[in-house]
């Protein structure tokens, strides 16, 4: 800060204090600071909306009072626990600046652990093919839909979600990229948008990043998810695997044989999918994710036949 003259200096130390004393961050959430949250509200204040990434080493223009005033509010509503992406818009993902909000989850480190496994699968099958067809379910903002399409072009991404509003977000995002003729969106229940001749046995990539937080843990929850970020999007029923087991059950259907299923898992959960995963006929290999010692990325190869014997190898971060 130091381009700020004095007033503003004296300004930014206030509000830094402020949050200082009652900011409550996620520890999935690791970029967020109480240093690197000022500067993204200060920016947003003085008219520019920036995801944490974004905001890192610009300098901060001195605020007049308006602007002054419109920062005062966004602290107060930070400590409010409202989502600092939701006051933004924005959220970084993959290298990427994105459009974020209250119709979907915000995206988190756990996901690019998916989305990184999920794009060197997907450049293999690039590579062996020229090209992909990929469809990413429960796409909430689109991140996972719209950063494998810009990172490999060769793709086409078919995106769904049960919300329309957060369909709605992830076109949004397909917009913002320029992606809108490799990112096609549709609102339904998980698979059932593509339960057609097309893709039946004919995808070479299903991702999903679902719910999987079981409903009794909802109540327990950060505020920040519970009260802000839409329950559709983390709750996983009462056990939390629902939609996974649902997913490992319906995907085979259609991929191709070759193609990957490659999905995220709740911490304690990623031992015991796994275990089901090697008990399911039709995949011959399996791959997993792991972070902080827990399994949270699991990704399963469809099988020529329905009798292979599934394998495995483990990444670690």
């Amino acid at each position: 800060m130091n381009n700020l003259d004095k007033e503003s200096a004296s300004r930014f130390e206030r509000s830094r204090q402020a949050l200082a004393e009652r900011l409550h961050t996620l520890p999935d959430k690791p970029e967020e600071t109480v240093d690197t949250t000022l500067r993204v509200l200060w920016h947003l204040a003085a008219g520019q909306p920036l995801s944490v990434q974004a905001a890192e080493g610009l300098p901060l223009a001195p605020l007049d009072a308006a602007a002054c005033a419109h920062l005062d509010d966004l602290v107060s509503r930070r400590l409010d626990g409202v989502p600092l992406a939701h006051l933004t818009g924005r959220q970084h993902f993959m290298g990427l600046d994105m459009c974020a909000g209250p119709q979907a989850l915000v995206a988190r480190r756990e996901t690019e652990m998916l989305g990184r496994l999920a794009l060197d699968l997907l450049r293999e099958l690039v590579g062996q093919a020229g090209s992909a067809k990929v469809i990413d379910v429960c796409t909430g903002s689109g991140n996972l839909a719209v950063a494998l399409a810009h990172h490999e072009p060769r793709s086409q991404v078919h995106a769904s979600d049960l919300s329309e509003d957060a369909a709605a977000l992830a076109a949004r995002n397909a917009s913002l990229l320029r992606l809108n003729d490799r990112v096609h969106l549709s609102s339904g229940d998980l698979l059932a948008p593509f339960d057609t001749a097309a893709f039946h046995g004919s995808v070479d990539l299903v991702v999903c990043n679902p719910p999987y937080i079981s409903s009794a843990k909802v109540p327990t929850m950060s505020s920040e998810i519970s009260q802000f970020e839409p329950s559709l999007a983390f709750d996983g029923g009462p056990f939390g695997v629902n939609i996974i087991q649902r997913l490992v059950r319906e995907a085979p259907r259609y991929l191709r044989p070759g193609g990957w299923l490659v999905f995220e898992v709740g911490a304690g959960q990623g031992r015991s999918v796994l275990r089901r995963l090697q008990g399911t006929p039709g995949f011959d290999d399996l791959r997993h994710a792991e972070y902080g010692g827990e399994i949270r990325v699991l990704a399963a190869r469809r099988a020529a036949t329905d009798s292979a014997t599934a394998g495995g190898s483990t990444l670690s971060a």
